[in-house]
């Protein structure tokens, strides 16, 4: 049985990423999932985020997702190991209960998910992995969410790949709720963004390459153009995930055919699925229906 892949946030942010991936692999089928109700995740405690990032990826599963994308920074940061290390090597019915179309699964069967086909990716290392050919001076900064600064994912995971890449993160407390309140084009933007990039550049002049660490910066773009010197790269995490997604399932040709090819994409909410209507235009340019679930 063929599902479509999953691809969860906590809020908007992950429309960015849903965005590329459709225009990277236009048949396949997609569910989003966005935890409105409980965001932002950026704050909260790493056993708060992981719980929450659980429940989310086992309800995209039980909905018949073999593979989720966590298009997530802080989920990424905090959940995505402890998930991929302790609760996809369970059993299967520990953590399921159910499969697409009500399949049950019998009593006591001991695969775990792991060995059933289910996988979980996140956002951080498919732009970790292009950041030393982005680089020349060997500098990079990081703009993301206190949540992901304070993890040190991204700087743990370059220094795996590219020891000799310098990584200075500054944390944006403000900039996803202005992009959430429609607020990504006003002078008040304008002034955050320069404010955080010049406090970033302040700690290393050196940097070249800017990693947008949330998935809410790309409608930033134009403020982060205006607050950036010439010559500095600004790197949206979209269009590597989304490379790097097509690269996977090519690498992998059972998890693509258990992927469903319609070219169609389902959402869902816990929040209200107006306000969700409305900021889903801003990310997407596009009307779509969405649906609201409890987790």
């Amino acid at each position: 049985m063929t599902a479509p892949i999953g691809v969860f946030d906590s809020g908007y942010g992950g429309l960015t990423i849903l965005k590329q991936l459709r225009r990277r692999l236009p048949t396949r089928d997609f569910i989003y999932l966005g935890d409105n109700a409980r965001a932002p995740y950026g704050s909260r405690s790493f056993d708060v985020v992981y719980e929450f990032t659980r429940e989310a990826v086992m309800r995209l599963f039980s909905m018949g997702c073999r593979l989720v994308i966590l298009g997530c920074n802080t989920a990424s940061a905090k959940a995505l190991r402890t998930i991929q290390q302790n609760d996809l090597t369970r059993p299967y019915n520990e953590l399921i209960t159910h499969h697409a179309e009500g399949e049950t699964r019998p009593a006591g069967e001991a695969l775990t998910l792991e060995k059933q086909g289910y996988r979980v990716l996140g956002v951080i290392r498919p732009t970790v992995e292009v950041v030393g050919s982005l680089t020349k001076t060997r500098h990079v900064g990081i703009v993301a969410t206190e949540g992901t600064i304070r993890s040190k994912s991204y700087s743990l995971e370059i220094s795996k790949f590219y020891p000799d890449i310098t990584v200075s993160g500054q944390a944006c407390p403000l900039w996803a709720a202005i992009v959430e309140a429609g607020e990504a084009e006003s002078e008040g933007a304008d002034f955050f963004v320069r404010k955080r990039i010049n406090q970033l550049l302040e700690k290393d002049s050196q940097i070249d390459t800017i990693i947008l660490g949330c998935t809410h910066y790309p409608l930033l773009m134009n403020a982060l153009k205006k607050a950036v010197p010439p010559g500095v790269r600004i790197v949206p995490q979209g269009e590597y995930v989304a490379a790097s997604l097509e690269n996977y399932l090519q690498r992998h040709p059972d998890m693509a055919k258990a992927c469903s090819e319609g070219g169609t994409v389902t959402y869902y909410t816990t929040e209200s699925p107006d306000r969700f209507k409305e900021c889903a235009a801003m990310f997407l340019n596009e009307d779509i229906e969405v649906t609201k679930i409890k987790l």
